[in-house]
């Protein structure tokens, strides 16, 4: 092929903005001497938050993409390293052949269009042939279920990739950056449509025990009854049926999963949407969970532990060897992973690096990841998200 797919990608944690530039441009000069690129994804941590635009702008001359998405973060990720909690920035750059890559911004202004096809449409912007949307969106303000509601009513099947900035503990507190356009609420994203192919793994990390239980009695994020049981009662006997081992990962967090499907005959890894628990009323034996929970729906319980997540991250990735190796990445990871979960650095990285081989990719710390779940995308937390990118085959459309 004369015009390949190219991806280049490259971290800094350079304090000043004109080191953290020169070594940015540097390490991607390194990889390659495009004069110009379709596509760059930035992400800053919220050292540089203030000057955001600065740097992004001056990234946009070195470079020169068509289109520019970004955004703030609490930690970054290069191609080889997890950068958190200090200043850094990592950048992705790709030249992207026969792609049309469509921008879009979503703001406060935009919420009534949400349920309107028509109106929807026309705010985002992208073809019928649309194969995947990459968006970055402020949690504070971002009503996201609505939003990630609408792509998956009016764009049907289209998978989306991303997630929510991370680097600012209060409303206003994030950038999130489309071209030279900076905002402190909202998203921003792409939508790619052409010649290309992709996969999208989203690796939950997190290990069910006990059985699956039928939700009898609920309403908003609280569970009345279980099988017509008081959910904490079952819970209680659950744990203690653990081994010792089991028990002591209970330390890291309990979590609920909701079944995205709850008709399927068998249930298994990745058919759970893994949610937050929120606490328990011992007086009804009611619990509390991190999402909107109906009658109907089937749940189980989940921990987590370092070595469920790097085996759950292997597992996803091991087809990948029988490809093409992929020309680049994305990735998006929760900020309770990283040294929070794992007992050493790099933890997510290192096994995607293992096993694909040193692919040119970017990503950051989210305070929620966007990935999809039985053929609809949702809002995670806890995960890692990534997409690879390749060429698409000569014989892809035969």
């Amino acid at each position: 092929m004369s015009d390949p797919m190219q991806f280049a990608s490259a971290s800094t944690t350079e304090r000043s903005v004109d080191s953290a530039v020169q070594a940015l441009t540097q390490e991607i000069r390194a990889q390659t001497n495009l004069p110009a690129f379709d596509l760059a994804l930035v992400f800053l941590s919220s050292h540089f938050g203030p000057i955001a635009t600065w740097v992004t702008d001056r990234l946009r001359d070195a470079f020169n993409p068509r289109t520019l998405i970004g955004c703030t973060c609490e930690g970054v990720i290069g191609k080889t390293r997890e950068l958190e909690n200090q200043p850094a920035i990592t950048l992705a750059v790709a030249r992207l052949p026969r792609v049309e890559i469509v921008p879009f911004a979503l703001n406060r202004d935009d919420w009534d269009a949400l349920d309107d096809a028509a109106r929807f449409r026309n705010l985002v912007g992208a073809p019928p042939d649309t194969r995947l949307f990459v968006m970055v969106g402020d949690p504070f303000s971002l009503p996201t279920d609505r939003v990630l509601d609408a792509f998956n009513t009016h764009y049907a099947g289209v998978p989306m990739i991303g997630g929510m900035a991370s680097g600012a503990a209060h409303p206003g507190g994030n950038v999130v950056i489309l071209n030279d356009r900076a905002f402190t609420s909202g998203a921003v994203g792409v939508a790619l449509s052409g010649d290309f192919e992709i996969d999208v793994i989203v690796s939950q990390g997190c290990r069910a025990f006990g059985q699956t239980y039928t939700v009898t009695e609920a309403e908003g994020n609280v569970i009345s009854r279980l099988e017509g049981e008081a959910p904490l009662l079952l819970l209680q006997n659950l744990i203690e049926q653990l081994a010792e081992e089991e028990r002591a990962l209970l330390q890291n967090g309990l979590f609920v999963g909701r079944a995205v499907e709850t008709d399927k005959e068998a249930l298994g890894r990745g058919d759970f949407l893994i949610r937050t628990f929120m606490g328990a009323d011992r007086a009804t034996g009611a619990i509390a969970v991190g999402d909107y929970i109906r009658a109907g729906e089937t749940i189980q319980f989940y921990v987590r532990d370092q070595n469920t997540a790097e085996e759950d991250l292997e597992m996803l990735l091991t087809p990948q060897a029988l490809d093409a190796p992929p020309s680049g990445g994305l990735l998006f990871t929760c900020n309770g992973r990283g040294t929070r979960l794992y007992d050493h650095p790099n933890g997510d990285i290192s096994t995607i690096q293992n096993l694909l081989g040193g692919v040119n990719l970017a990503g950051f710390f989210c305070a929620g990841e966007i990935g999809p779940i039985g053929g609809k995308n949702f809002l995670h937390g806890h995960t890692a998200s990534l997409v690879l990118f390749r060429p698409r085959s000569e014989y892809a459309d035969r």
